[in-house]
This record gives C-alpha cells, structure tokens and sequence, in this order.
C-alpha cells in the first residue's frame, strides 16, 4: 500500500508539474492553450496569421540601417514621416529641364514656379543624397553635379563628375554610384566629395536606372540602350549577373522593387509595359503590358500600388502589388508625356515631369484627376518632389527606405 501511494504520488506530481510547465509555455507566447473555440469564448479573438518577412533573415549591407518593417520596405515612407533634418524644408518641386539647363522650382500649393535656377549642361534628375541634406542636379553634358541646399533653396558651386546621367546611394551611405550612361561605367564615389573609389566598367549600353535589395548586398540595373538588365554586388562592387530582354528593340528604364522585396519591376519605353523579375534568381522576366512608352515607376505611400508613368499615350497605370494585376489607368487631361517624378509627402499628389510638352503635371491618386499642368522649360525629365518621407535616399528621383 505505502508502494502504490509513493508511485500515485509521483505521478500526481509529474502531472502537476507538466501542468505547470504548460501554463508557463503559453503564457510566453500569449497565444492561450485552448482550441480557437475556447478563446473566442474567453472573449480573446484567434491568433492572426503572421505575414512572411520580407526576405529570409539573411545579413545585410555592412552599415546599412535595418529595414523599419521587415515585412515592408517601404514603411519608413509613410505619410508625413519626415526625418529630423528635412521637416523645416520648405515644400518644393525641383524639375531639371534638360533642353534650357535650368531647375524649375514649384510651390505645390500654388501649382506656380516661383524661382529658375541655372545649373549646367543638360540637367538630367534631381537627386536627394543619402543623408538627405542636399539635391544634386546631375548636368549630364556639362559634367559636372550641381548642389542645391533643400533649406535655402540656393544652388551651390558644381563639382566635376564625368557623364553623370544619373545618381544612387548604396545603402548604407558608403558611396555615391554614377551611372555614367556614354561612358559605360558605374562609378562608385565618395558621397559627399564625390572623389572616385572605384570605377566599374560594364559590357552593355546605356545604364541609367536602379534599385537595391531589401538586403543592400545587391543591384539591378537597367542599360537602356542595350536591352540589357545588371546585377550588381554592392559590396564588391562587381558585376554578377548580365542578361538580354526577351525583346526586339526593348529599351528598359525605371527599376523598382515590391513592398515585399520578393519582385522587381522594370519599365520599358519600346516594349509597352514593365518587365517582372525575381530578382534573387536572376531569371527570365515576363512582360506585363501596361501602356504606350511605360517609363517611370512609383509606390504609393501606403505600399498597396505602383503608378506606372505611360509617357507615349500620356497614361498612368496603376499595379495592385498584393493581386500583381493593373487595376486601373488614368488619362492626363488634354494629353501629355508623363516621364518621371514622385509623390507629396501626404501621398494625394503624383507629380510628373511631361517630357514632350514643356509642363509638369499634378494628378489626385485617389481619382486621377488632373489637378494642374505647369508649364516649365525644355525638356523637362528627373524632377523631384522634397521633402519626402524616408530615413534615408538611394537616390534618382527619391528613392527612400
């Protein structure tokens, strides 16, 4: 008998024990331990389904600041986030017009420009640095970079820099990247001095547009003369991946990436839409047809769609990024050519340079109505809406994380 009491004591205990064990368990997960009946009757609602994260929880950019949300990208672009050192920036958009080698400055509020200012020659875009303190007006034939104090307004003396068609930021702030278009060159520089570090030469023509993975180690880049797509390894600083589109005549520009950091989208001007691509892999893209001269690309500030600028029917297309399926197609008012440009900082305006027409249009992106067309100088092309939302830029028109 005293036997039989030890062992139903020790079962008594390891049972207690296991009990114990257990509550300890679900109380660190706060998930509760009954069925998802047993909770919606305790009045808790069910465990949600998480999201997978952006990408596997694979080491980043050496330096490189964390993404804000794993799970998005984009988060750090949300309405009204204005970083510390650009919130007192006064709201403008800077069009660099390529034909007058001027920027044109606009005042959203008034739709009006309110000052011209001369840069060099052949003003391509109008780039926020990393750091987000300055504008650089990249003067493609004038060789050179023309600074612009975001605070002032006021254009600073230019530093020499060959064939600047257009600027990127890696990551984590270490250097300015030149796509040195005529020259066939990525050009890897000292972002503040823009001194050289590092020159890459490319086998493909014309490159001009980029965007980096959510983990910074990589870049891919559009050669827009060429029907060519690079990828790039940050870090070394080398080519790793070359192809040719799938295309007779294809002549790609804008690179963008999705929300999830799992597809990249590539705007092509001759092909009429945007190539898809998975850019881990680095395979065969498909075409998506969006519109006649599809050219600029840009994420809406709540991550949900892209705006897909159609410059050679004056068309917007929207993506829905969550379907992967154009959802709807805006008409500027009286036609146009809308190229490239970026949204207000509340997310309710797209502006756009219109490259054919001497103008800059402002469309509503909740109905897609015209809201303004301003008429600028010649050529206008890479304008840049600022401030905007972001921690920091990669570069072209704003791109920001």
């Amino acid at each position: 008998m005293a036997d039989r009491n030890r062992t139903h004591d020790r079962r008594s205990l390891r049972a207690r024990h296991r009990a114990a064990l257990l509550a300890v368990a679900c109380a660190l997960v706060a998930a509760g331990c009954g069925s998802g009946d047993e909770n919606e009757r305790a009045g808790q609602s069910p465990r949600p389904v998480e999201r997978a994260p952006v990408k596997a929880a694979k080491p980043g950019l050496p330096g490189m600041p964390p993404l804000l949300d794993e799970h998005d990208i984009y988060a750090a672009d949300r309405p009204g986030m204005l970083a510390p050192q650009v919130k007192d920036f006064p709201s403008r958009i800077y069009v660099p017009n390529t034909g007058s080698d001027t920027v044109s400055v606009i005042d959203p509020k008034t739709y009006k420009v309110i000052e011209t200012i001369p840069v060099g020659v052949q003003p391509q875009h109008v780039v926020p640095s990393w750091d987000l303190k300055t504008l650089w007006v990249n003067n493609n034939r004038g060789h050179d970079l023309t600074p612009i104090d975001p605070a002032t307004g006021k254009a600073g003396d230019p530093v020499k820099v060959h064939d600047p068609y257009n600027l990127y930021f890696t990551p984590n702030g270490k250097y300015a990247v030149v796509m040195a278009s005529m020259d066939r060159q990525l050009v890897f520089r000292d972002p503040h001095t823009m001194e050289v570090r590092k020159t890459l030469p490319v086998n493909c023509a014309g490159v001009n547009h980029a965007d980096f993975s959510p983990d910074g180690r990589y870049f891919i880049v559009s050669c827009e003369f060429s029907a060519e797509l690079l990828k790039v390894d940050t870090e070394k600083m080398k080519v790793i991946g070359q192809q040719k589109l799938p295309f007779e005549g294809a002549m790609p520009q804008d690179v963008k990436i999705s929300p999830d950091g799992r597809t990249w989208y590539i705007a092509d001007m001759m092909a009429d839409g945007i190539w898809v691509l998975n850019g881990d892999t680095f395979d065969r893209p498909r075409l998506m047809p969006t519109g006649k001269g599809a050219h600029g690309l840009y994420v809406s500030r709540d991550s949900k769609h892209m705006y897909v600028s159609n410059r050679g029917e004056g068309s917007i297309s929207l993506l829905d990024f969550r379907t992967g399926k154009l959802v709807d197609k805006w008409h500027i008012r009286g036609g146009g050519s809308p190229d490239m440009g970026g949204l207000s900082t509340d997310g309710k305006v797209l502006w756009l340079s219109g490259r054919y027409n001497s103008e800059v249009y402002a469309l509503d992106t909740r109905t897609g109505k015209t809201l303004a067309k301003i008429p600028v100088g010649q050529g206008p092309h890479g304008l840049a809406v600022y401030p905007q939302p972001g921690r920091y830029s990669l570069g072209h028109t704003g791109i920001f994380r």
